[in-house]
């Protein structure tokens, strides 16, 4: 039996199932919005919510792709058995956890949050090259026009910023000098580049698109500033073996066997800029004819 952690509306989820449905591969898929109970019957462990029930040994491969596991948790009117049960329950969910991720998976729950500057410094260890990159409060040693600021954190989403919408953090190109310090932020060396290159790795396998994004304005800095009006030219790629072989030494440095790396590609040097673990790839999948909903489903 596979387990599927995921959100409830995720679209590459439900494309991967498609895959395990023709595969006639058995599977359970775990919303965001469950919550379990820890539950023993005949000295097997299982969980069961309002919607799903499972025992641990049947389980034999997990994909996590969003959300996470949650537990129900009991709330006691005395306060020291409250504390006492509470770190009962934690270790309870641990155990479970863990058992889970120690069988064949997808991705983990438990680190698929991962420290971009730490990355970086691996990357560099493992003989990626990597843009310059520093941190700052002030942009009092800014080369103007020839840095770039972005995001520290993974998540550049900005969930309800205003009463209507969300936003989103772009990379930008720093213009101006700041008269006033602000909060340590993330500055790297521009790079005048000839296309972008988006790499998805599973398992020690490497499918890349090539993303000529540098011939329009809008999306020359940031490719994610899409253009509808007049789309980026995408075309399946092949990187040097020797690139390869250093992002599988990256990924298994991370303990990640699985996601989604952007590169730049400026002359004859490949660029690294980051790991994104869940792994956007439904474009890269679609656009490149790569199937890689299949390779998972048959992966799993």
């Amino acid at each position: 039996m596979i387990l599927i952690i995921s959100n409830n509306n995720d679209r590459t989820t439900t494309e991967v199932i498609k895959w395990l449905s023709l595969m006639k591969k058995k599977f359970i898929r775990i919303h965001e919005d469950e919550t379990f109970d820890i539950k023993v019957d005949k000295k097997r462990i299982y969980l069961e919510s309002q919607r799903n029930k499972f025992y641990l040994d049947k389980i034999t491969s997990v994909w996590y792709r969003r959300g996470g596991l949650k537990f129900k948790h009991l709330i006691y009117n005395n306060p020291s058995i409250d504390i006492h049960m509470n770190e009962v329950q934690h270790w309870l969910e641990d155990y479970v956890r863990k058992t889970l991720e120690n069988k064949k998976h997808i991705n983990k729950e438990s680190n698929s949050h991962i420290n971009k500057l730490l990355v970086l410094e691996q990357a560099q260890k493992t003989g990626l090259d990597v843009p310059a990159y520093f941190l700052a409060e002030n942009t009092n040693d800014i080369i103007l026009h020839k840095t770039i600021v972005k995001p520290i954190a993974g998540n550049a989403i900005l969930n309800s910023i205003t009463k209507d919408s969300d936003g989103i953090m772009y990379t930008s190109i720093v213009e101006q000098h700041e008269n006033e310090s602000f909060f340590i932020s993330f500055f790297q060396e521009k790079i005048e580049k000839n296309f972008e290159i988006r790499s998805f790795y599973l398992n020690g396998k490497i499918w890349s698109m090539a993303i000529f994004s540098q011939n329009d304005d809008q999306t020359k800095t940031d490719f994610r500033k899409y253009n509808n009006k007049k789309p980026n030219r995408n075309v399946p790629y092949k990187l040097p073996d020797t690139i390869e072989e250093k992002i599988h030494s990256l990924m298994l440095s991370l303990d990640l066997n699985c996601g989604s790396l952007d590169f730049i590609k400026s002359n004859d040097t490949y660029y690294f800029l980051e790991i994104n673990t869940i792994g956007q790839f439904g474009n890269v999948s679609a656009i490149c004819n790569y199937s890689l909903e299949k390779e998972i489903a048959n992966y799993l």
